[in-house]
């Protein structure tokens, strides 16, 4: 039994463009009340007035602000429950990607120099830590909708109540020059397992998709020869995967309640070690 996503209100993060562009686009169109469409750039609002047209209905709403700025995050839960109810489904994607070695040596000086320290911490603070009190702030709002019609646990055999997911990446599992990204992609894997357990005592569930290499930004400002030689080679399907094909994964596991735990979107993508 899908479940029905006509009453449903969703806050996505780094919904501007790539993979969260194509969530937003998706759920409107699998008729979803509204969504909250979360991101640095100015061009959310454009991206949010686009989709509104194709879709032909004020669905998106766009919220331009940093996902780690806690009082933006809760102004954004409190407007859109304002407004549409409780927000019930969540995709925490907003991320961003520094890559460099944890060590480079430099031989003739005799010195090594390491993974610079503040991009680790910016990037746990963007892609874990803001991502995981995203998905939290969600089951939040579930909770306290479920306490304001004077409901306790949801004991199961009904309807879900709320879905989080979250957008992991192969390179959890390791990639060499990635040693930031891959541990906010690793980490939210254990933020997921934790949540899944404690967020069904309110009947919402927790899952995360792993992506391969898609074509986005993100990818897309990567070095082209690297691409073309060292990541389309290991990659089964021979291509990048379009945001399209990891939106309808991430939709899939919104919709299906009997889908759990992690999919993995990687294009048969076998690196060596």
């Amino acid at each position: 039994m899908t479940t029905n996503l006509s009453n449903r209100v969703a806050v996505i993060t780094g919904g501007a463009s790539g993979i969260a562009r194509a969530v937003c686009r998706q759920l409107g169109r699998e008729g979803v009340k509204a969504i909250g469409v979360v991101d640095f750039s100015d061009a959310v609002t454009g991206v949010c007035a686009e989709i509104n047209k194709e879709l032909g209905r004020e669905c998106l709403v766009p919220f331009k602000g940093d996902v780690t700025d806690r009082a933006f995050r809760a102004s954004v839960f409190k407007q859109m429950k304002e407004r549409f109810g409780a927000v019930s489904i969540c995709v925490p994607a907003a991320g961003i990607v520094r890559d460099g070695l944890a060590v480079k040596v430099d031989k003739a000086a005799r010195t090594a120099k390491l993974y610079d320290q503040d991009l680790m911490e910016k990037t746990i603070s963007v892609n874990l830590i803001a991502a995981s009190y995203w998905a939290m702030e969600t089951i939040a709002s579930v909770a306290i909708a479920r306490a304001e019609r004077g409901q306790n646990g949801w004991k199961g055999g009904d309807e879900v109540q709320g879905e989080v997911v979250f957008v992991g990446s192969i390179s959890s599992a390791g990639n060499k020059g990635q040693v930031a990204y891959a541990a906010t992609k690793a980490g939210l894997e254990g933020v997921r397992a934790t949540l899944a357990k404690e967020a069904i005592y309110y009947g919402v569930r927790v899952g995360i998709v792993h992506p391969g290499f898609t074509n986005t930004p993100m990818v897309q400002a990567m070095d082209q020869k690297i691409i073309t030689e060292q990541v389309l080679p290991k990659t089964q399907l021979g291509r990048l995967i379009t945001p399209e094909e990891i939106a309808d994964a991430i939709c899939f596991m919104i919709r299906n309640p009997a889908v759990s735990g992690a999919l993995w979107a990687d294009a048969g993508w076998h690196p060596p070690a």
